[in-house]
């Protein structure tokens, strides 16, 4: 029987790719293979300062591909940088998948991705494939995040997230 093989996806920003490189490197110390996928920016930016590769062997790969932007372009403007991410990185992550899984040995068996990057978890769903979304940040906030619709529906904040007694003090 083949070893677990996990694909990793970050969003790219620096705290997300350093948690699912942690992730990655646990499961590697646990006998599980690990593709990490970063998008071809940041893949250079990870690989020039990683250290510990050889540490690794053949246990954990690292893979980049385009996030639809062109190296000049500005990926600070988050807005448009994600429309790229969703309109160029599904298709390019559905190839490498498939690429990947031509080699009985090698077949992915789980997909982890970062929570922000939703699409990945609808590709592993469209090739059958076990799936996990993965929040880097505090559980307090996923929990306030998720929480946000309820506060208004409630009427504890307003749509512009003022409080109750924001509102009352301007009355």
């Amino acid at each position: 029987m083949a070893k677990p093989h996990v694909v990793v996806i970050p969003f790219p920003a620096q705290s997300h790719v350093i948690a699912k490189m942690e992730l990655s490197q646990r499961l590697v110390q646990h006998g599980i293979r690990v593709t990490f996928v970063n998008t071809d920016f940041n893949h250079k930016l990870v690989t020039s300062n990683w250290l510990d590769k050889e540490s690794f062997g053949d246990m954990m790969q690292m893979i980049s591909i385009p996030d639809g932007l062109e190296p000049w372009e500005d990926r600070s403007d988050l807005c448009k940088l994600i429309l790229s991410i969703m309109q160029t990185m599904p298709h390019k992550l559905e190839e490498l998948i498939e690429t990947i899984n031509k080699e009985e040995s090698t077949k992915v068996s789980c997909v982890i991705a970062d929570d922000c990057m939703g699409w990945a978890i609808k590709v592993a769903k469209k090739m059958g494939i076990r799936r996990a979304a993965f929040w880097p940040a505090s559980v307090a906030t996923l929990a306030s995040m998720l929480s946000f619709q309820k506060l208004i529906d409630d009427g504890i904040i307003n749509e512009k997230g003022e409080t109750c007694m924001v509102i009352y003090r301007r009355i």
